[in-house]
């Protein structure tokens, strides 16, 4: 196996590696140079497309419209867009390798799939007016800078809300970038623009000018922490400078006579710039390095390198790893490095290996975990194995170590080893891969269509795989040429007895597809109602819907059903869907009653429920204030039940007829008393008319309306009462007969504290006990007459009892009476 460090090269004291990851990659006509090409970050994908900039070879067999080409890193195309919104302006990727398409207009396409399907937004802000000349992007925004010099900011992708930066100058902008708002101490996205001799620094709210000399400044680059800027001025000399402007870290001198295409950053340590086909790598201190290429090249950056990519080769520039060089500098002598030549010695059966670990005995533990992390960050799986061979002698020594870091360690690079095959053409390194998580890796593997591998590493992480099985059966709905049920079978078997699968998101990928059918067949197996209703609603599929609704037993889903019916639905399909449905029937009834009195009228009438019907009206009458209004009310109601032979109706026909005769009734004695009858009930009218002296037109009432005899004999007294019409009282205490008995005349007037005229109606209370007239005597005040009472009775007790309450002549007249009883003893 070739030396680990045969790829090294030094840049003042520190190593870089140019790894190679891929061979082999275009087709040697696809001309690089007149591509844009942007890669996506951790190793994502790469799209490619036509600079309009420059002139293009003909080729007889090439399409004439424009598309965007979406490649992995070994070559292999993913997808090809097809482009038809006018120029590109900026093309680059978010984090999550979402594809942004920026046009000339200001259009944004957010392409999120790999696969064509997109969301759009605008720029605003004039975009359309003075076109967008540039753009550029950080993981989670991008800014655009139009032809008047504004700047237009998105700082996320879910919710795009495009801002307008701080207007800077107008003079000519020879090169620009953007520090993302994650390192700013405003935390908002800050623009660095070259203008004139200096650079401006534009945020949201001002535009700075830091006063630079030796410029103008032909590229401007930020370092992926956000701390460093790159400046390349006219002359050739390329600055490192803090980001505050503040410090000035180093200096280089190309000696080109052009400036170059491109200028990155290699991680946080070291600069590149770019010709057609050089690339120099400055390091710390203006110490360079040089490579020269077949044809031309493009800097893709990552996070901890750059990708070099051309036609023939992919390559991946880093400084090499702290403990890669522990472990593989030449002349080291660390531990990580011993404990890797003892597993060497092993091999080789030499006592020198025993010798090798009893000199870095202490420091073993330091070793073995070192090795470990530079298993992680090596490419080649040769150096990886022996890496983990030696970690894993190591450990096997020691007494007490904890082997979670090296479990895990070969759980990674299984799994990096399987996505950086050629076949899927994702070269994570480690700390890539650290950065992105595993859910993601499944994600960007989903989005390939990588299903098998996907599977796999969801199973050998232990993670939920339903995601991906549900997106390949929607691949499956929506490409296959198959009958729609053999489909059905075949995605139903396979995803039968899966937890977590939504059928109705595949239902939805074939309704979308224009299979209403397939996804009909496809609902019947969710089994959650709540994800069959929406979809049902939105496939016209009504009855279905609300049939699952009802099964569902979920009363807020059926209203909801109800709901989006009654919106898009005439109003008699509405009503013949709740036929026979009385659940259905029954909560819209509950919702009409307080919301929708028309709707009430309606369902009452489809069904045929007349006497449900009057009652609405009645009380709709009830809540009228024009007399008229009400009578018309009432008609309407009465005259619902005008045909009905049920007996139940027929009462409250005759009731709605009375209340239109008591409601004109009223309005006439308000005309003509100048009071207030409207509103009363028959008895509070009746009483009222009592009250004010209008007693023959109560009576009349009571005649009228066939009020029973003793209702009217108890408006009559309290009437009597209220008005305090003691005479009447008294002329009715001479008639020999009461329906309502005497004793209620003597209980009101004696409550009206009229104890002399309630004396009138003891004697007539004849069905009562001489006891009981006696008390009520005593009620009145008149103790003398209660003790004749119980005298008729013989009741000397109760004599005896009348003593203590009687006053003065009363008092002697009891005596009398008590004496007279003892004497004829």
């Amino acid at each position: 196996m070739s030396n680990p460090t045969a790829d090294w090269e030094r840049v003042g004291d520190r190593f870089y590696q140019k790894v190679k990851l891929y061979d082999a990659v275009f087709d040697q006509d696809l001309e690089l140079e007149n591509y844009v090409v942007a890669g996506a970050p951790y190793g994502g994908a790469i799209a490619l497309y036509r600079n309009e900039e420059k002139i293009h070879n003909y080729r007889a067999a090439q399409t004439a419209k424009s598309s965007i080409d979406i490649y992995n890193y070994s070559g292999k195309i993913i997808r090809q867009i097809k482009w038809d919104k006018g120029s590109i302006r900026g093309l680059g990727w978010s984090e999550d390798e979402r594809l942004l398409v920026i046009s000339e207009d200001g259009t944004v396409r957010c392409y999120y799939d790999l696969q064509g399907d997109f969301t759009q937004f605008s720029l605003g802000f004039g975009a359309e007016e003075h076109k967008v000349k540039a753009c550029r992007f950080w993981p989670s925004g991008f800014v655009a800078i139009l032809s008047n010099n504004h700047l237009v900011a998105v700082t996320h992708y879910v919710e795009p809300r495009p801002k307008l930066l701080a207007i800077p100058p107008e003079d000519e902008v020879h090169s620009w970038t953007v520090i993302p708002p994650a390192y700013t101490l405003s935390r908002s996205v800050e623009v660095l623009l070259a203008i004139g001799q200096t650079i401006y620094v534009v945020d949201p709210s001002e535009t700075e000018d830091r006063v630079l000399p030796n410029g103008p400044f032909k590229h401007v680059s930020v370092s992926p922490n956000g701390l460093y800027v790159t400046l390349y001025t006219e002359d050739g000399m390329v600055w490192v400078i803090t980001s505050d402007f503040q410090n000035k870290i180093g200096e280089y001198e190309s000696k080109a006579k052009t400036p170059p295409k491109d200028v990155q950053w290699c991680g946080n340590d070291a600069v590149m710039l770019a010709w057609e086909d050089e690339v120099h790598l400055i390091g710390p201190n203006g110490a360079s390095l040089r490579y020269y290429f077949d044809g031309w090249v493009h800097l893709l950056p990552d996070v901890d390198g750059v990708r070099l990519v051309t036609n023939d080769v992919c390559e991946f520039l880093r400084k090499v790893p702290d403990s890669t060089e522990d472990v593989f500098k030449l002349g080291s002598n660390s531990p990580a490095s011993v404990l890797l030549d003892a597993v060497d010695q092993l091999e080789k059966k030499s006592p020198k290996a025993d010798e090798n670990i009893r000199l870095i005995r202490s420091n073993l533990p330091d070793a073995v975990g070192t090795c470990v992390q530079a298993a992680g960050q090596e490419f080649s799986v040769h150096w990886q194995k022996q890496l983990l061979k030696a970690a894993s002698f190591g450990k096997s020594i020691l007494d007490l170590y904890s082997s979670d870091d090296f479990v895990d360690m070969c759980e990674t690079l299984r799994i990096l080893n399987a996505v950086r095959d050629y076949r899927i053409g994702l070269p994570l390194s480690y700390d890539q891969y650290r950065r992105l998580t595993s859910e993601k890796l499944i994600q960007r593997l989903i989005n390939r269509h990588e299903y098998l591998l996907a599977i796999r590493l969801s199973d050998y992480l232990r993670l939920p795989a339903n995601k991906i099985h549900v997106h390949w059966a929607s691949q499956k709905v929506r490409t296959s040429t198959e009958d729609e049920d053999t489909i059905c079978n075949t995605v139903v078997n396979k995803l039968n007895n899966k937890p977590g699968i939504s059928f109705e998101v595949v239902a939805r990928a074939a309704y979308d597809e224009g299979r209403s059918h397939l996804a009909t067949q496809l609902l019947n197996h969710e089994t959650r109602a709540g994800k069959q209703v929406p979809l049902l609603l939105a496939m016209e599929e009504d009855e279905i819907a609300l049939d699952k609704a009802l099964e569902s037993g979920d009363t807020d889903l059926v209203f909801f059903v109800l709901l989006q019916l009654k919106k898009k639905l005439p109003l008699a399909s509405f009503f013949r869907l709740l036929t026979n449905r009385p659940v259905a029937t029954a909560i819209v009834e509950s919702s009409a009653k307080g919301q929708d009195q028309e709707l009430l009228k309606d369902l009452y009438y489809q069904d045929d429920r007349r006497l449900d019907g009057a009652n609405l009206l009645f009380s709709e009458a009830l809540n009228q204030t024009a007399p008229q209004t009400k009578v018309d009310k009432l008609k309407l109601a009465a005259k619902l039940l005008g045909d009905s032979k049920d007996p139940t109706s027929t009462l409250y026909s005759r009731c709605y007829n009375e209340a239109q005769a008591l409601i004109r009734v009223q309005a006439s004695l308000d005309h003509d008393l100048d009071a207030h009858f409207s509103g009363l009930s028959l008895n509070e009218t009746m009483l009222r008319l009592i009250k004010t002296g209008y007693g023959k037109r109560a009576l009349k009432l009571q005649s009228d309306f066939k009020v029973p005899e003793k209702t009217w004999w108890w408006l009559r007294l309290r009437g009597l009462i209220a008005k305090r019409d003691w005479g009447e009282i008294e002329e009715v205490s001479k008639q020999r007969r009461s329906p309502i008995g005497w004793e209620a005349f003597f209980n009101e007037v004696l409550g009206a504290g009229n104890q002399k005229l309630a004396g009138l109606f003891v004697p007539k209370c004849t069905a009562l006990s001489a006891q009981e007239r006696s008390e009520m005597w005593v009620k009145c005040g008149m103790v003398a007459k209660a003790g004749e009472e119980l005298v008729k009775v013989k009741d000397v007790s109760g004599l005896e009892e009348l003593r203590g309450k009687a006053r003065g002549g009363e008092a002697m007249e009891i005596e009398r009476m008590i004496a007279q009883f003892r004497s004829r003893r």
